[in-house]
């Protein structure tokens, strides 16, 4: 049998079809006419033509599939047009489930985030039971409601008796981080030298070979209408700074940030860039989301899935890597890069 995959040239993505070939399964991806398949080059992968925001495609592509992998989303801290996220995450989500259950697939994984999980006041690691008290006035940003919103469409299909299992990634890391992602943004600027100061913030990061394997063992060993953390190490960013420092060679920030001043820019830079039609460097909601550690419990994942927990450094050198390797990195030389891998080794 066949098994969809949506979002199958992203980041995640294309981790997941790669782990479902080494199985020796069929791989079906949904893209759209523009679609970058560079994270797919040489692999055996049926591509079907489509939308998430139309349902005929979106009903096409699912037919004839056993298992479907819900991983696309629109993953942008800043978008100037919000509405485009909805449409994206929720409305795209919805027909995903409504082909799924009107094909009678044997499992749907449905990719969410540890963003529709409020972290913890006080740092303090939180675990599936957050969901429970989490509401929508939790989220921020409209990525983060965005994806509340679709998980609640996750949860009424599985009230129907769809069988779909969620999991929720902290942050991976890795290779193949085309776009890049926001946190493979800052793994790019930190190595181009555009981070000179830091601000007292954490993030839970784990590789994404591991949140991958985390999707098929979902996928074969998850309970229906349960969700799982995919998540590894509690990092915070002068420990990921710091360690990226000791992989690539180039010097750590030493400099600490009030959270103030972050936030400042960002809000006299936001409008500008709306007005101008770009990206800001500083986005407001990627700021206000930093207040807080992001710290996750993976363990459920682990313990009930078999989950893998391989070492965060050395996802993070295949990062560094694959970044630098294919041109996004400018400031640091090869030769700086092999220095330090060996004396890392």
């Amino acid at each position: 049998m066949t098994a969809l995959v949506t979002g199958g040239t992203g980041f995640v993505g294309a981790h997941v079809v790669r782990a479902l070939l080494a199985l020796g399964r069929g791989v079906r991806c949904l893209v759209r006419p523009s679609s970058d398949l560079r994270n797919l080059d040489g692999l055996e992968v049926e591509y079907v033509t489509g939308d998430l925001t139309d349902a005929e495609s979106v009903r096409g592509a699912v037919t004839g599939c056993d298992v479907v992998f819900h991983g696309a989303a629109d993953y942008r801290l800043f978008a100037r047009d919000p509405a485009e996220l909805y449409r994206n995450n929720v409305d795209g989500t919805r027909n995903i489930l409504t082909a799924a259950a009107e094909a009678r697939v044997r499992r749907v994984v449905y990719t969410s985030s540890v963003a529709t999980l409020a972290p913890s006041a006080d740092g303090v690691p939180v675990d599936e039971t957050a969901a429970a008290g989490t509401s929508l006035d939790d989220m921020v940003g409209d990525y983060k409601r965005s994806k509340f919103l679709a998980e609640r469409e996750v949860i009424a299909a599985s009230a129907r008796g769809l069988p779909v299992v969620v999991v929720n990634p902290s942050t991976p890391v890795g290779d193949g981080d085309i776009k890049p992602t926001p946190t493979g943004q800052i793994i790019v600027d930190f190595l181009n030298g555009r981070m000179p100061a830091y601000v007292d913030t954490g993030l839970n990061l784990v590789d994404v070979r591991d949140v991958a394997a985390g999707h098929l063992l979902a996928a074969e060993a998850g309970r229906p209408g349960e969700r799982y953390i995919l998540a590894n190490q509690n990092l915070t960013l002068k420990q990921v700074l710091d360690t990226l420092a000791r992989l690539s060679g180039r010097p750590a920030p030493r400099v600490r940030l009030p959270h103030w001043l972050p936030l400042a820019i960002a809000h006299v830079e936001t409008p500008i860039a709306r007005w101008l039609g770009r990206v800001p460097r500083v986005p407001l909601d990627g700021v206000r989301m930093s207040r807080k550690r992001m710290f996750f419990d993976g363990s459920k994942a682990v313990r009930e899935l078999g989950m893998p927990q391989s070492p965060i450094d050395a996802a993070l050198r295949r990062a560094v890597e694959w970044f630098s390797q294919r041109g996004y990195v400018q400031a640091v030389s090869a030769a700086a890069f092999s220095e330090a891998g060996d004396s890392a080794r």
